[in-house]
């Protein structure tokens, strides 16, 4: 049952109350998360935030989508800032 919803690249994605956001996503939409500034892939790896490879911008600020607990409303994006 889902605990609500978030926006990723426009689409919107439903999440279970406790979720983090990498999760939702995995579940959803099994793909990357876009590019870092080198222009290697992201995505979700190790689940306790030490790799720094699951992260996302979520309403303006960058952070490791697999800590944050998903919020109902949250406009998630690439860091690349693509969310139209």
């Amino acid at each position: 049952m889902s605990a609500g919803r978030f926006f990723w690249l426009g689409q919107s994605i439903g999440f279970r109350s406790g979720e983090s956001v990498a999760s939702a996503l995995m579940r959803a939409i099994p793909a990357d998360l876009g590019a870092d500034a080198n222009g290697s892939e992201l995505r979700y790896f190790c689940g306790i935030g030490a790799c720094q490879n699951c992260l996302v911008v979520i309403d303006g600020t960058v952070i490791e989508s697999c800590l944050t607990p998903a919020a109902d409303g949250q406009v998630v994006a690439p860091p690349g800032g693509a969310n139209d």
